[in-house]
């Protein structure tokens, strides 16, 4: 079965994915790069390689989201699995389902902080990216020959939206609670996960997880070249970019800040970030 960590991109899902992966594959808490494999992207192409040479078509994946997340649960272990991927239903076919899903653990951020994120990520103007995040959009997985499956992502409501309506087993991680009660939401996703498997905690381990796992050692990493993710594709920016520096009070042009105020006002009050 599989527990979800999704998000709108730029939200903080690498940082929850490394979290993660110092809780569940690690005895001492000491994160390092290479346990994120342990926690795959869904979906990439290989994934369905066995369905379909149509990879790039929607309407041809659309038929094999189920069937490459029964692949994956053939022998009934439990998995973790990194989606932007909204949770949706195009014609009969849902993105996912009961049988293949256990549980989701969904990481929002505020979206003014996330422009920033996205322009640096994505190349864009501050304009761009607040057009991305309001309009519904795919984002194709980068390949040499310019195919890649899609990642269906939507506004960044309706991405919400998509995983926390009719959730019975969720749980949603803020980034802002990461930067400002690391230990607290440490123990509160290792509560959520041991209702699956059983995980060892401690206080000593919470404390390696909270210092390997920081954004300045995640950062540093990048630096060094161990994140091999982002290495192998040569990306020109910086992943790990800014992260807490990253303050929209300080960079958001005012007419953008007003214009995502009023378009997600109802959602922005929920999550008490107005």
């Amino acid at each position: 079965m599989i527990i979800w960590l999704a998000s709108y991109p730029k939200s903080g899902n690498t940082w929850v994915r490394s979290i993660v992966s110092a809780l569940v594959y690690s005895n001492d808490g000491v994160f390092n790069m290479k346990m994120l494999s342990q926690i795959p992207q869904f979906p990439r192409s290989s994934q369905f390689k066995d369905f379909d040479n149509n990879i790039d078509d929607i309407n041809v994946v659309k038929k094999f989201w189920i069937k490459a997340q029964e692949k994956i649960n053939h022998d009934n272990r439990l998995y973790f699995l990194k989606t932007h991927h909204a949770n949706i239903k195009i014609e009969n076919y849902s993105f996912t389902n009961r049988d293949n899903t256990i549980g989701t653990i969904y990481i929002v951020r505020d979206p003014r902080n996330i422009i920033s994120s996205i322009s640096n990520h994505f190349g864009l103007t501050q304009k761009e990216a607040k057009s991305f995040i309001f309009s519904s959009r795919a984002l194709k997985e980068s390949s040499k020959d310019k195919r890649g499956i899609q990642t269906i992502i939507g506004t960044w409501e309706e991405h919400y939206n998509s995983w926390t309506k009719h959730n019975n087993n969720l749980l949603i991680v803020k980034y802002e609670d990461l930067i400002n009660n690391i230990d607290d939401e440490i123990i509160k996703i290792s509560k959520f996960i041991s209702q699956f498997t059983k995980i060892n905690i401690n206080d000593e381990k919470i404390k390696k997880i909270a210092e390997t796992t920081n954004f300045k050692n995640l950062s540093d990493m990048e630096d060094l070249g161990k994140f091999d993710e982002y290495k192998e594709k040569n990306r020109k920016f910086k992943f790990f970019n800014e992260g807490p520096s990253n303050k929209w009070q300080k960079k958001l042009d005012n007419s953008i800040k007003f214009e995502i105020e009023e378009k997600y006002s109802n959602l922005m009050k929920k999550l008490d970030y107005i």
